[in-house]
Protein backbone atom coordinates (compact mmCIF):
# COMPACT_ATOMS: atom_id res chain seq x y z
CA UNK A 1 0.00 0.00 0.00
CA UNK A 2 2.56 2.08 0.44
CA UNK A 3 4.28 1.86 -2.35
CA UNK A 4 1.12 2.34 -3.90
CA UNK A 5 0.71 5.63 -2.26
CA UNK A 6 4.36 6.86 -3.09
CA UNK A 7 3.74 6.15 -6.15
CA UNK A 8 0.95 8.37 -6.84
CA UNK A 9 2.28 10.97 -4.59
CA UNK A 10 5.47 11.00 -7.12
CA UNK A 11 3.16 11.27 -10.15
CA UNK A 12 1.14 14.30 -8.64
CA UNK A 13 4.45 16.15 -8.23
CA UNK A 14 5.09 15.79 -11.43
CA UNK A 15 2.32 15.98 -13.41
CA UNK A 16 1.90 19.61 -13.58
CA UNK A 17 5.52 19.47 -14.74
CA UNK A 18 4.55 17.18 -17.77
CA UNK A 19 1.30 19.27 -18.65
CA UNK A 20 3.18 22.47 -18.65
CA UNK A 21 5.41 21.23 -20.89
CA UNK A 22 2.69 21.42 -23.26
CA UNK A 23 2.31 25.53 -23.33
CA UNK A 24 6.09 26.22 -24.81
CA UNK A 25 5.49 27.47 -28.31
CA UNK A 26 7.84 25.79 -30.87
CA UNK A 27 10.03 28.16 -32.66
CA UNK A 28 10.26 26.31 -36.48
CA UNK A 29 6.58 25.22 -37.19
CA UNK A 30 6.50 26.48 -40.83
CA UNK A 31 2.95 27.75 -40.27
CA UNK A 32 2.41 31.88 -40.63
CA UNK A 33 1.91 33.31 -38.15
CA UNK A 34 -0.40 36.50 -39.35
CA UNK A 35 -4.01 35.94 -38.53
CA UNK A 36 -6.51 34.82 -40.79
CA UNK A 37 -7.32 38.01 -41.62
CA UNK A 38 -3.59 39.32 -42.65
CA UNK A 39 -3.23 36.08 -44.93
CA UNK A 40 -6.76 36.84 -46.69
CA UNK A 41 -5.71 40.65 -47.35
CA UNK A 42 -2.34 39.16 -48.57
CA UNK A 43 -4.11 36.78 -51.13
CA UNK A 44 -6.38 39.84 -51.74
CA UNK A 45 -3.02 42.42 -52.58
CA UNK A 46 -1.72 39.21 -54.65
CA UNK A 47 -4.85 38.86 -56.76
CA UNK A 48 -5.17 42.45 -57.40
CA UNK A 49 -1.93 42.87 -58.91
CA UNK A 50 -2.49 39.68 -61.12
CA UNK A 51 -5.53 41.68 -62.54
CA UNK A 52 -3.83 44.85 -63.08
CA UNK A 53 -0.86 42.76 -64.65
CA UNK A 54 -3.52 40.80 -67.19
CA UNK A 55 -5.31 44.20 -67.42
CA UNK A 56 -2.07 46.13 -69.00
CA UNK A 57 -1.72 42.93 -71.76
CA UNK A 58 -5.60 43.06 -72.47
CA UNK A 59 -4.69 46.89 -73.43
CA UNK A 60 -1.98 46.01 -74.94
CA UNK A 61 -2.93 43.23 -77.08
CA UNK A 62 -6.00 45.23 -77.88
CA UNK A 63 -3.58 48.38 -78.88
CA UNK A 64 -2.05 46.38 -81.40
CA UNK A 65 -4.97 44.53 -82.61
CA UNK A 66 -6.58 48.31 -83.26
CA UNK A 67 -2.75 49.57 -84.73
CA UNK A 68 -2.53 46.10 -87.28
CA UNK A 69 -6.27 46.46 -87.98
CA UNK A 70 -5.19 48.70 -91.36
CA UNK A 71 -8.92 49.72 -91.61
CA UNK A 72 -10.56 46.40 -91.80
CA UNK A 73 -13.65 46.77 -89.90
CA UNK A 74 -14.13 43.38 -88.28
CA UNK A 75 -10.79 43.40 -87.17
CA UNK A 76 -11.27 46.98 -85.53
CA UNK A 77 -14.90 45.72 -83.62
CA UNK A 78 -12.29 42.79 -82.11
CA UNK A 79 -9.54 45.02 -81.14
CA UNK A 80 -12.58 47.62 -79.25
CA UNK A 81 -14.63 44.71 -77.87
CA UNK A 82 -11.42 43.44 -75.96
CA UNK A 83 -10.14 47.18 -74.66
CA UNK A 84 -14.10 47.46 -73.69
CA UNK A 85 -13.53 43.46 -71.87
CA UNK A 86 -10.35 44.88 -70.38
CA UNK A 87 -11.68 47.90 -68.56
CA UNK A 88 -14.93 45.80 -67.09
CA UNK A 89 -12.30 43.38 -66.09
CA UNK A 90 -10.35 46.15 -64.17
CA UNK A 91 -13.25 48.08 -62.73
CA UNK A 92 -15.06 44.71 -61.46
CA UNK A 93 -11.98 43.68 -59.69
CA UNK A 94 -11.29 46.79 -57.86
CA UNK A 95 -15.43 47.34 -57.28
CA UNK A 96 -14.76 43.82 -55.48
CA UNK A 97 -11.74 45.26 -53.76
CA UNK A 98 -14.07 48.09 -52.69
CA UNK A 99 -16.72 45.79 -51.20
CA UNK A 100 -14.18 43.74 -49.09
CA UNK A 101 -12.65 46.71 -48.06
CA UNK A 102 -16.17 48.19 -46.99
CA UNK A 103 -17.31 44.70 -45.25
CA UNK A 104 -14.18 43.89 -43.32
CA UNK A 105 -14.44 48.04 -41.85
CA UNK A 106 -18.15 47.29 -40.95
CA UNK A 107 -17.20 43.93 -39.75
CA UNK A 108 -13.80 45.21 -37.89
CA UNK A 109 -15.09 48.46 -36.85
CA UNK A 110 -12.25 50.02 -38.19
CA UNK A 111 -11.66 52.56 -40.17
CA UNK A 112 -11.55 52.02 -44.32
CA UNK A 113 -8.27 53.19 -46.16
CA UNK A 114 -9.53 53.55 -49.13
Amino acid sequence: MKKTLSKFLVLGLFFPLITLAQWTKPTTTGLPSNTISAIVTNIMNWLLILLGAFGIIGFVVSGILYLTAAGRDDQMESAKKAMTWSIIGVIVGLIGLVIITAAEAMLGATSARF
